[in-house]
């Protein structure tokens, strides 16, 4: 007589088992809730109460009967077989608040006058601040509105006065996203160029033959980020001068963001992230803040940077951060491009292919800038649209980490600093050029991707400085200029 084998067993026993007088008692619901394989996949076998009692009645047996959950693990037991582990589902992980567009019970007005200003505080207003804006002749207050009126009817408010046609709410902005690796790089100065920032620089042309001053004149760049830290090797022997223009009682900003961009325009050419003018004087604006968490600079204190950026002589402005639209902000801006002849250029954005435009790369007097990766495609996360005028370097970048050495970095912000780089080649070439002048220059030179002609992914094409210091033959806007 052949043996049994122990699977011919237990299905024995469990026929036994199942034909009991006891399962008269169980529901087809019980017995599907029973079964511990979780055939469906989520981990949760469904039985909500305990084995006291308690709980809906569905997958348990009347009270004071044994369950056939009982009986199954019996049988596991008897016959020594392991029982699984039941697997719990996970809790689904907190959804994170939405970040605040702009700052509570806060309007910000240009260029209000003092009996203006006198009327707002009879109707209950607060000046929390107020600044001179010395490179446009105006002032700027930041408002406290009122409890129990909304933004909406304070700023129709402040705009229906006499003086108050520019004000807006006090809208926040984030220096760009970035992702960064843990890789570390080489020392590299070599000519040509040689180590991990060359693939950026061939991608655009970039000139190698130039001194670290760049192509002539000297110019003054001006940028406004995070805090920076001075003290990092990239910068050791840069001309940076940092000014921190937030309020005193905010807490400091990191130095994560700003510092990489800083080194990507003037970083030490002996160091491990050499700047693309590295000859050249920075004037640095740190105008963020933290506040739970959150990194962010407010328009009153961005508009108070440009301000200073200005007076300190700079001619050229990298903006690598977004944020929404802002009345105060986009008249300032076209204003300093109009009367003072300042080229503002501005991150894109990494919201997305249909996120909305972000500001203050959007306005009409800023030069928006995408990123494109090694190969010249598109950033999968920058913004798109019709404002889009450039692309540049922009994926896996290298530049300075924020206490020390180098990494690569991502994101739109990372992009901007090789326009503003090369803006400030032609400011040194061609002195006296308007803002849409360099603009032009700069799209006829582009190399084009993508669709034919300007599109809303890379905008005039990929920068290109072909590889020299920028000529004027192609531009005919330009004057020649002797060299």
């Amino acid at each position: 007589m052949s043996q049994w084998r122990p699977s011919a067993v237990l299905i024995l026993v469990g026929l036994i088992v199942l034909t009991g007088p006891w399962v008269s008692g169980l529901s087809p619901v019980s017995v599907a809730w029973a079964d511990d394989g979780d055939g469906d996949g989520d981990g949760d076998d469904g039985d909500d109460g305990d084995d006291g009692g308690g709980g809906s009645g569905a997958g348990r047996i009347g009270v004071g009967e044994t369950s056939f959950r009982d009986y199954r693990r019996n049988l596991r037991s008897l016959f020594n077989l392991q029982v699984p582990r039941r697997t719990q589902r996970a809790s689904p992980a907190p959804r994170a608040a939405p970040r605040p567009t702009e700052a509570e019970r806060e309007i910000i007005a240009r260029g209000l006058s003092d009996d203006d200003a006198a009327a707002l505080v009879a109707q209950g207003y607060g000046i929390l601040e107020r600044v001179d804006l010395a490179s446009l002749g105006l002032t700027m207050q930041r408002l406290l509105v009122p409890e129990n009126t909304s933004l909406q009817e304070a700023r129709a408010a402040v705009q229906a006065l006499p003086t108050g046609e520019v004000a807006d709410f006090n809208h926040y902005y984030r220096a760009g996203g970035d992702m960064a690796s843990d890789a570390v790089g080489t020392e590299s100065v070599a000519e040509p160029c040689e180590g991990l920032h060359c693939p950026a620089r061939g991608l655009i042309n970039w000139p190698d033959h130039i001194g670290p001053g760049g192509c002539g004149v000297p110019v003054t760049i001006g940028m406004i980020d995070t805090g920076i830290n001075t003290d990092h090797a990239v910068l050791a022997g840069a001309q940076v001068a940092l000014l921190r223009v937030a309020p005193e009682d905010y807490t400091a900003s990191d130095a994560i963001h700003g510092t990489a961009v800083a080194a990507l325009l003037v970083g030490d050419p002996a160091s491990r992230a050499p700047g693309l003018l590295p000859g050249l004087p920075l004037v640095a604006v740190d105008a963020f803040h933290k506040a739970s968490g959150d990194e962010r600079a407010d328009a009153f204190t961005l508009v108070r940077g440009l301000d200073h950026l200005v007076e300190a002589g700079a001619t050229v402005i990298n903006l690598s951060l977004t944020g929404p639209a802002n009345a105060v902000l986009e008249q300032t801006l076209a204003e300093l491009e109009s009367a003072e002849g300042i080229v503002v250029v501005a991150a894109a954005g990494n919201g997305g292919p249909n996120a909305p435009p972000a500001y203050p790369a959007a306005y009409d007097s800023v030069i928006a800038v995408t990123a494109v990766d090694k190969a010249g495609g598109p950033y999968r996360r920058a913004g798109r649209g019709p404002h889009v005028h450039l692309a540049a370097p922009g994926v896996e970048v290298w530049t300075a980490a924020s206490v020390k050495g180098a990494r690569w970095k991502t994101g739109t912000s990372f992009a901007a600093p090789y326009v503003t780089a090369a803006v400030a080649l032609w400011q040194q070439t061609h002195p006296g050029s308007s803002p849409a002048e360099i603009r032009a220059a700069l799209a006829q030179s582009a190399v084009d991707l993508g669709e034919a002609g300007t599109d809303d992914i890379f905008g005039h094409g990929l920068l290109n400085l072909e590889n020299s210091c920028p000529k004027p033959a192609r531009v005919g806007i330009i004057p020649v200029l002797a060299d």
